[in-house]
């Protein structure tokens, strides 16, 4: 296969083109109008590029026949990529970029009961965890996973919804201010991913150990590798999740960590935050 054929998308979605060339747009506008280092622009590129690459190319037809293959385009939609893009503090950036009309629009809907209610929401400091944890676990259910693989409407409501939970999350814990105006302490930011990655690398564990094939979907479609056996690919696929998706919620807890001393140091703790940082220990808040 050529390669350029292989960013042909496996499946035509204009409501993923739609976002995408969007996003892109307003973050190119809106780097005409405040600085944006080289840096930040380099992991909001870098996370674009691997999200289209995870999400709208042939990689998606194996993803559909390879359960590893599958874990880490889910590796890719819900931590690293929302991870790298969030990392870029985009929000300034992206409002920037809107036509000053749409601006006006947003800041008055934002100030309505409607949007204060969506944006509570999708900065809750439970909600937004627990979905980021439930979305995956959740559709590994080997029922939930084969019909989600079997229909397309599901399939993309999967993707979809890990992709959005991740960018949710990311959002939280890449937070570099104090509480208020963060919705999580600095200490909350710390422990919120020590939570979240538990139940993920337990799962991960169960399938890497597991000797049965919990997901016969990928035989039924064919898969795309016939050499490997069922349990091969579930047992690189479950690894994927325990080792590499933790490593990646590791990082969130070091950030949260780097964070927490930075406001130490300039004294935009709260006086019993920084006494326990002071003397070595946890900020819990």
């Amino acid at each position: 296969m050529h390669l350029l054929e292989w960013l042909i998308p496996w499946e035509f979605s204009p409501l993923f083109l739609f976002f995408f060339l969007g996003g892109a747009w307003l973050f190119a506008r809106g780097t005409r109008v405040h600085k944006v280092s080289g840096w930040r622009q380099a992991l909001f590129w870098s996370g674009m590029l691997i999200l289209y690459l995870s999400m709208h190319t042939r990689l998606d037809y194996y993803a559909e026949r390879m359960f590893f293959i599958h874990r880490l385009q889910h590796l890719v939609l819900h931590h690293l990529g929302p991870l790298l893009i969030m990392g870029a503090y985009p929000g300034q950036v992206l409002r920037a970029g809107l036509p000053m009309r749409w601006r006006i629009r947003l800041r008055d809907f934002r100030r309505t009961r409607l949007g204060r209610g969506i944006e509570a929401v999708l900065t809750h400091r439970i909600l937004v965890p627990f979905l980021f944890v439930i979305l995956v676990v959740g559709f590994l259910i080997p029922t939930v996973q084969f019909y989600s693989m079997l229909d397309w409407r599901l399939y993309r409501l999967m993707n979809w919804s890990v992709v959005i939970s991740g960018f949710m999350y990311w959002n939280l814990i890449l937070d570099r201010r104090p509480s208020p105006p963060a919705v999580l302490s600095p200490g909350g930011r710390v422990f919120c991913p020590i939570i979240t990655m538990v139940p993920q690398i337990i799962v991960g564990a169960v399938i890497t150990f597991s000797e049965k094939d919990l997901y016969p979907i990928f035989d039924l479609c064919g898969r795309a590798i016939p050499g490997m056996t069922a349990i091969t690919d579930q047992a690189i696929g479950g690894l994927t999740m325990w080792v590499l998706a933790g490593f990646i919620e590791v990082f969130g807890v070091l950030y949260a960590l780097s964070t927490v001393m930075r406001l130490s140091e300039k004294n935009r703790l709260p006086q019993r935050s920084r006494r326990r940082v002071s003397r070595g220990m946890p900020v819990v808040s």
